[in-house]
């Protein structure tokens, strides 16, 4: 059975029936006209290209923590009594 891309309440490839069937999902859709739709390529460009950016922003708030517990742990593993710096609140000495 072919599946259809549905956008905005319509079929992509503008077929008409009540019996057609239709998914969002980029990859459930059979039907060549609708995978060769303008409407198609740009939701499915528009969908990666926010996967990508969400990948970006995760990464970099991963990064930006990641470097704190690093560095607390470096401190952690030095021998003696190693002052940690401001902003460490909690431990005033390891």
């Amino acid at each position: 059975m072919v599946t259809h891309y549905k956008t905005a309440g319509h079929l992509a490839c503008g077929r008409h029936g009540s019996n057609l069937t239709s998914t969002t999902e980029f990859a459930r859709v059979k039907c060549r006209s609708c995978r060769n739709t303008d409407a198609f390529k740009d939701a499915r460009k528009d969908a990666r290209n926010a996967a990508r950016r969400a990948a970006r922003r995760a990464k970099v708030a991963h990064a930006s923590i990641d470097w704190r517990t690093s560095w607390i742990k470096r401190l952690s593993d030095m021998p003696g009594q190693q002052r940690l710096p401001r902003g460490f609140s909690g431990q005033p000495y390891v």
